[in-house]
């Protein structure tokens, strides 16, 4: 009986080490993957590169004729890296505004726009670490209305009004149907 007992803690304790090895290989090759991403204040130093960035979204502007900004800095002016979608691209990358406030990491050509690197979103397979978070857009989102529509809310149909029935001047009423025939007798 005691051999039996043995024989199961050790087999136990070679399950138990085989698990926090697996669990290991698998934390070390996750923490190998997320680091080639390279944190926003070191972005300007790879323009012309394609690389992975991370950094937390604070906020999503949306600015003249529909493009959208993904800001990672309070001062949008003063941050060194900035996410830019075009209005075109947006069937293809989905609602970004759901991005706020989540850690993301972004891959694509880094360039340089105004002073400030850049990446432009064109696909959602770019963002990984946020973009199960963003749904499709609308199919009737309109970028051209600038802020007068809102893709969280459903308005109800307009009902049509009510019209009075005008009453037919060539109709009959009451007894006056039976006037061009004979009275009953």
């Amino acid at each position: 009986m005691a051999g039996r007992r043995r024989a199961w803690q050790r087999t136990a304790l070679m399950f138990t080490r085989n698990i926090f090895a697996v669990l290991a290989i698998l934390l070390s090759a996750a923490a190998a993957a997320g680091s080639d991403c390279l944190p926003i204040r070191e972005a300007s130093q790879h323009v012309g590169e394609t690389k992975c960035i991370t950094g937390k979204v604070l906020r999503v502007k949306v600015g003249a004729k529909g493009v959208h900004f993904v800001d990672f800095c309070e001062d949008q002016m003063a941050c060194p890296f900035t996410v830019v979608v075009f209005p075109h691209d947006l069937k293809d990358v989905g609602d970004v505004r759901r991005l706020t406030g989540h850690m993301i990491e972004i891959r694509g050509p880094v360039k340089l726009y105004d002073g400030r690197a850049e990446i432009i979103l064109s696909r959602v397979s770019q963002v990984t670490g946020g973009s199960t978070l963003i749904p499709p857009m609308p199919k009737n989102y309109d970028v051209e209305k600038q802020g007068h529509y809102s893709a969280g809310r459903m308005r109800p149909t307009k009902k049509p009004a009510k019209t009075k029935a005008t009453p037919a001047t060539s109709g009959t009423y009451g007894n006056e149907a039976d006037a061009s025939e004979e009275p009953p007798q």
